[in-house]
């Protein structure tokens, strides 16, 4: 018998490449090509990664809309399911507000240590208001929804060259409503009970169907993630960074800080294991770096914290969902706080005490402003207009901001999963032996690898 003959397909040895690792093998890949791109001067393939990065970005975000709406239905309704409910809930709130409060220190600390903004070598000639602003009137304004899905269209007029003036319309949606609508509606299924049973039922197999449409897209992840840093390093060199280089340092130490520092301090203070909680999130980390979206990122971080941290499944389809539209670390509490202090120093005008107060309240309690999508620039200028500071700012850091925007959303997410561990465990409700990998949930969508 040949050895090809003895050799069964179920006898051979499988070599699975780990998603996280897919990632990375993309990651680097993206490097390479965007290199090549910019050194050559290739057009032709910038534009390649930036049309891949694109379609993917545009496949995560055409999800979002039902993603989360749906899930903060099926989150809210699964809290009949939850002894003390109430309770978790408030403490998840709190602790999100503690965790926003450290980081939003980290900030400022840095800020004032390194004064980014004395350094930056940029002309204030190119400054210009941000076209998407916001103002704690806008902010409460938002909280009420327009329509039922928050749609917003908005229309821009062009002149071409010949003359002719076209209109081109685009729809958006204002993610916040939606967070507001989710949870009303969650909120009144369960006060009319049984009656809302059948409505509960569809809104849980939306869900279901919507995950595993995310689950195709995530399988993508690898294509997108070469694509999208293949852009960034293609677009964004050190010609652009480097005037606002201790800014862009600063932003990635602070976020270090918080997800390599502040978190396993908080952990270790719990009793729980570091190295077992990143490889639970690994995953949901990596993945959000290169996304730059924790809503995209959604699904994976749920997984991840209930079949790799132990969360139970009626707890953490509340608290993730939640931490996905309102728990931004990176984006609401580190960045705005250097921002502010950079563009504070690049236009002269001084900071006091009451300043950095007002920096550090916004953060706390002005978060759901980012709402969980690429960027942070509503709660940027929430903060300026806050401070006072000129929103012309805002220009000025917006051609780097993707180069950021990674680093602050891997942070966001890690600490969407960290806050529901520790309540967990604070509850008595965390499975510790998931936790310490002494015993394995069976995860309803595989882990996305290669074979």
């Amino acid at each position: 018998m040949s050895a090809s003959a003895s050799a069964s397909p179920e006898s051979k040895a499988r070599v699975r490449i780990p998603f996280w690792a897919q990632v990375l093998i993309g990651l680097a890949v993206g490097i390479v090509l965007g290199f090549l791109a910019r050194t050559f001067s290739l057009a032709w393939l910038t534009e390649i990664l930036n049309t891949v990065g694109t379609i993917f970005v545009q496949l995560l975000r055409v999800i979002v809309v039902p993603l989360v709406l749906t899930a903060l239905i099926v989150s809210i309704t699964q809290l009949r399911h939850v002894a003390n409910a109430a309770r978790l809930a408030v403490q998840t709130l709190v602790w999100f507000a503690i965790t926003a409060f450290i980081s939003v220190l980290i900030g400022i600390g840095l800020g004032v240590l390194t004064n980014p903004g004395s350094s930056a070598s940029i002309s204030l000639e190119g400054a210009k208001a941000s076209a998407t602003q916001g103002t704690w009137l806008d902010f409460l304004k938002a909280l009420v929804p327009s329509n039922f899905l928050g749609l917003e269209v908005t229309s821009r007029a062009t002149q071409a060259a010949g003359g002719a003036v076209s209109v081109a319309s685009s729809v958006n949606f204002n993610v916040l409503q939606l967070v507001v609508l989710g949870i009303a509606l969650g909120a009144a299924a369960l006060a009319v009970g049984a009656k809302a049973d059948p409505f509960i039922s569809f809104a849980s197999s939306t869900l279901e169907i919507l995950q595993k449409l995310v689950w195709w897209i995530i399988l993508l992840a690898p294509v997108g993630t070469a694509a999208l840093i293949g852009k960034a390093i293609a677009t964004y060199g050190w010609d652009l960074l480097a005037p606002l280089g201790v800014f862009a340092l600063d932003v990635y130490i602070g976020c270090a800080l918080v997800l390599f520092g502040l978190y396993p301090v908080l952990l270790k203070l719990h009793g729980l294991s570091v190295r077992r909680f990143f490889a639970g999130t690994w995953e949901a980390i990596t993945f959000a770096f290169v996304s730059r979206s924790s809503l995209g990122t959604l699904p994976v971080t749920q997984s991840n914290a209930i079949y790799k941290l132990g969360v139970p499944r009626s707890y953490a389809s509340f608290a993730v969902p939640l931490g996905a539209t309102t728990k931004m670390d990176g984006c609401a509490a580190i960045y705005p706080a250097l921002a502010a202090i950079t563009v504070a120093q690049l236009f002269g005008v001084p900071l006091t005490l009451q300043h950095y107060v007002l920096i550090a309240f916004v953060a706390v309690v002005g978060s759901a402003a980012t709402a969980g999508l690429t960027g942070a620039i509503v709660m940027l200028t929430l903060t300026l207009s806050t401070l006072g500071l000129p929103l012309e700012g805002v220009g000025l850091l917006l051609a780097i901001d993707p180069i950021l925007d990674m680093v602050r959303t891997a942070t966001n997410v890690a600490g969407q999963a960290l806050v529901p561990t520790i309540v967990a465990k604070r509850a008595g409700i965390l499975d510790e032996d998931v936790y310490n990998g002494h015993r394995t949930l069976e995860a309803p969508e595989p882990e996305p690898a290669l074979a």
